[in-house]
Order: structure tokens, then C-alpha cells, then sequence
């Protein structure tokens, strides 16, 4: 007949936190693997703008007009200054300032819809069709994708604000405001070689 063996504590978990920020949590290293694959898919719509540019004799083709740069440089110039209440709400979140956050989360969806309505004003003026020729391919392709993810953390803020305005704010809701303030400043930094590659590389050519 088997005996019963003797368990024996190592150790015990029950004074560990039951929740963590920042890089001990799960979600900030999911988030930042979102970060690395879709960075990753900038890097190669940037790529393939450069292969098509350096097969062309002329950027843009004959016929292709400049993108215009008045709407762009709003939209640049909004997003760079949208960093500045980003951070500040990322610190919020981290001190775990309810009230704060919550402005912070609201703050944040209202300049979205705005730079959204920029860019979508934006668009208006690239002066070519995506379906002229390489040059116009590789431009909307670029917008497009960078659209993709304005809208996207948009969606991600206003739901956010919403959830933040009707339901009691926990460490869980905390974390998720840090890592969308955190994904918000990827979508700024990764704006800034699109921008030189659509607006700025064509007068340089």
C-alpha cells in the first residue's frame, strides 16, 4: 500500500501584490510586442517607398503633383503638441490620480477627433490618386497604414474614457490608460519618417 508523501512549504505567495504596472505586467510587454510587429510593417511600407523611388526616374513622376503642405504640417504640428498632455497623462496613471486620468483619458479622445478631421481634410490635398502610379501607390499607402492607427487609438481613448466615466477605476484600468498613452507616442514617432518620406522627399529629389 502506497504511503503518503510529505509536502513541504518553500514558500508562500499570499503577501505578493495581486496586480503590477509598467514592464511587470503582462500587458505592457503584449503591448509592446503590438509595438514591434506593427512597427515592424511601417518599416516595410517605408521600404517599399524607397525601392519604387530609387526605380523612378522622376519623384514624383511628370504629371504627379506635390502633396500640398499646409493640412500636413497642422496635422505634424497637433500630434507633436498632443505628446504634451499624453505624458502628463501617462504620470497620472502611474501615481494612480483617478480624477485626473479620467480628464486625461477625455482630454486625449478630443484631440484624437481632431486630428482625425485634419487628416482626413489631409488626404484631400496629396494631389494624386492611389491608383495613378507607383508614387500615388506608395503615398496612400503610407497615410493609409499611419491612418489605420490614429483611428485605431482613437476607438481604444473613447472607449476607454467611457469605461473610466461609468465604472470604478482599479490598478487593472491604470495599467490599461499607461499602455494606451504609451502606444500614442508610437504613433507620434512613427508619423515623423512618414512625413519626411511623402511631404518633404519629393522637393528634395
Amino acid at each position: 500500500m502506497a504511503t503518503q508523501k510529505e509536502v513541504s512549504v518553500v514558500g508562500s505567495l499570499a503577501d505578493l501584490p495581486d496586480h503590477a504596472n509598467g514592464a511587470r505586467h503582462l500587458v505592457w510587454w503584449g503591448n509592446l510586442g503590438f509595438m514591434l510587429i506593427e512597427g515592424t510593417g511601417f518599416a516595410l511600407a517605408i521600404a517599399a517607398y524607397l525601392y519604387v523611388l530609387s526605380h523612378s526616374s522622376a519623384w514624383p513622376p511628370a504629371g504627379d503633383a506635390l502633396p500640398d503642405l499646409g493640412w500636413s504640417g497642422v496635422f505634424t504640428l497637433g500630434l507633436l503638441l498632443s505628446e504634451i498632455p499624453n505624458l502628463w497623462l501617462l504620470r497620472q496613471a502611474r501615481a494612480k490620480k483617478e480624477q485626473a486620468v479620467r480628464i486625461g483619458i477625455l482630454l486625449m479622445t478630443v484631440i484624437g477627433v481632431g486630428l482625425t478631421v485634419i487628416r482626413l481634410l489631409e488626404f484631400g490635398h496629396l494631389n494624386v490618386r492611389w491608383s495613378a502610379d507607383g508614387y500615388g501607390s506608395m503615398v496612400w499607402l503610407l497615410m493609409v497604414l499611419h491612418t489605420t492607427h490614429v483611428f485605431t487609438e482613437l476607438g481604444e481613448t473613447a472607449v476607454q474614457a467611457l469605461w473610466l466615466f461609468t465604472h470604478e477605476v482599479g490598478d487593472n484600468q491604470f495599467s490599461d490608460v499607461e499602455d494606451t498613452a504609451n502606444y500614442w507616442t508610437f504613433v507620434v514617432l512613427f508619423w515623423l519618417p512618414i512625413y519626411g518620406l511623402v511631404y518633404w522627399m519629393p522637393r528634395l529629389s
